[in-house]
């Protein structure tokens, strides 16, 4: 028998998003490592918010709603919110109710805005590896580095001169007019953008355009190929090194560690810095031929390329390559979405402990004797 096509609307409903959710979701184990590091934090929390006023969104589903954002490669957080008015996955991911009220998109990110302030991603990476079962993953003698080109939320016609320099021509009108650029020169001394002051014009190596960017940068440990630290530095052709060291310098160890790296690396005061730092640095030979016709002098001593264990880093330094393409692909973050190196920074690094969260699940599983 043909069934009626009738709506069956229900005045009450008895089923909860928990009885919807299959009990073999890939977000069931996800949402217990988030909720266990979001427990750590609770007491960061209670320091950025007040005691007296109206209650604010919980930064605990704040939080889960950005990653699901990661998750999901939803382009923004007016769709986010979008999402959330009627797909019960999220709902229950985020720990919202049927009947809930979805919060307006511009009061959620300035309620996000409150967490950028407090540095809560940076420290929402770190619990996600604090806890018991994830740190037997973890490496603490072996790790990777190496840093990406993000482009900036800035059009290259806002790229004008700063103020008190001279002006390259009268503006262009209309809403999205040409802009003809030859012959004048341009450099990050002289111009800014109009749209992002913060973002750098950069050009990643000859023979590529140069655009307005940031460089994100990861600290990789070798075992799982995990993140253990992320951060987001102006576009220079030194930031890949100092952020290298600066996040050496942010993690506690008590003895010598080696460190994995490209050619961009092979420098030799970065070379020194990381023996200062009892650093063995497993870096790939920069040799090439300069313009003289000479071979450039590596910094790296052969007795380190001699061990097997520098063929191992690598060889396993190239997996830091998969948690980029995650980030700029499924979470989105090719081209950021915020303007300004902190927003833009602090979720570069939520990204990154989002890259973790996808990958740890099956690690877990793995692990199990």
């Amino acid at each position: 028998m043909r069934g009626a096509d009738r709506e069956s609307g229900a005045l009450f409903s008895y089923v909860s998003c928990e009885a919807r959710v299959p009990a073999d979701h890939p977000l069931r184990a996800m949402r217990a490592i988030v909720d266990e590091a979001l427990e750590v934090l609770s007491p960061e929390f209670e320091r950025l918010y007040s005691k007296i006023g109206r209650p604010s969104i919980p930064p605990e589903k704040l939080m889960r709603a950005l990653l699901l954002q990661a998750f999901y490669t939803i382009r923004s957080e007016r769709q986010l919110m979008e999402q959330l008015n009627y797909n019960l996955l999220f709902r229950w991911f985020v720990g919202l109710s049927m009947d809930a009220p979805v919060w307006d998109a511009s009061v959620y990110s300035k309620n996000r805005d409150r967490l950028i302030e407090g540095e809560i991603a940076a420290r929402f990476l770190q619990a996600v590896l604090q806890g018991e079962r994830i740190k037997k993953l973890l490496s603490d003698d072996h790790f990777s580095v190496d840093g990406t080109l993000i482009d900036a939320w800035a059009s290259m016609k806002s790229f004008r001169p700063k103020e008190g320099d001279e002006d390259d021509g009268p503006p262009p009108s209309g809403r999205n007019a040409e802009r003809d650029f030859r012959g004048q020169k341009r450099s990050n001394e002289t111009h800014a953008s109009t749209t992002d002051p913060e973002a750098r014009l950069y050009r990643k190596s000859d023979g590529q355009p140069s655009r307005l960017c940031f460089m994100g940068h990861l600290l990789m440990e070798n075992r799982n190929a995990l993140i253990v630290d992320a951060t987001l530095t102006h576009a220079t052709g030194i930031a890949e090194r100092e952020a290298a060291l600066l996040m050496l310098d942010r993690r506690k160890r008590r003895r010598r560690i080696t460190l994995g790296a490209d050619k961009a690396y092979d420098v030799a005061d970065f070379v020194d810095e990381l023996r200062r730092r009892n650093t063995t640095p497993h870096i790939a030979i920069n040799d090439h031929v300069t313009k003289t016709g000479r071979r450039r002098k590596t910094s790296i001593d052969r007795r380190i390329t001699r061990h097997p264990g520098y063929a191992v880093s690598q060889c396993i330094r190239k997996r830091i390559e998969e948690s980029f393409g995650w980030i700029k692909t499924t979470a989105g973050l090719a081209k950021t979405r915020h303007r300004g190196l902190d927003r833009a920074g602090w979720m570069f690094t939520l990204t990154a402990a989002a890259c973790n969260l996808v990958r740890l699940p099956k690690l877990l599983a793995q692990a199990v004797p």
